[in-house]
C-alpha cells in the first residue's frame, strides 16, 4: 500500500520559532515559507511540515504522511481495520491529496497521493 514515509508535520503554535528550529536542525532554508505552511526539503531525510493550524484540527503531536498511489483506497483500508478518519481526502493545491487517520491508542497516521 504505502509507497514509503515521506513526509512528517508538526502542529505548532509559534511558526516563527519552529521554522528557526527546524532551519538550524535541518540544516536548510524552506522551500515553501508561507503563513498556513513551512515545508524543509533536506538531502536524504523525509519532508518537515510545520503547520501554524495544526493543534486547532485537534493535532497534539507530529503526523507522518505516508504517500500511496491510491488515498481513497488506502483510506478505506485503515478504517476497515479500525482507525479513525480525521481528515477525509482534501487537495491541497495541485492535486496533491492528504487524508488523517488515528489508530485505537490515538496515534496520527496521514496519506498523500502525488498529483496525477
Amino acid at each position: 500500500m504505502p509507497e514509503g514515509l515521506k513526509t512528517i508535520n508538526y502542529p505548532v503554535k509559534d511558526l516563527a520559532r519552529a521554522k528557526a528550529l527546524f532551519g538550524t536542525l535541518l540544516g536548510v532554508e524552506p522551500y515553501v515559507d508561507e503563513a498556513y505552511y513551512v515545508g524543509f526539503r533536506a538531502p536524504g531525510r523525509p519532508e518537515v511540515g510545520l503547520d501554524p493550524h495544526g493543534h486547532a484540527k485537534g493535532l497534539t503531536g507530529p503526523v507522518p504522511y505516508w504517500y500511496v498511489d491510491d488515498i481513497k483506497a488506502g483510506l478505506a483500508g485503515l478504517v476497515g481495520a479500525g482507525a479513525e478518519v480525521v481528515q477525509d481526502v482534501q487537495d491541497v493545491g495541485g492535486g496533491m491529496l492528504i487524508a488523517s487517520v488515528k489508530d485505537a491508542d490515538g496515534n496520527a497516521i496521514g496519506l498523500v497521493q502525488e498529483a496525477s
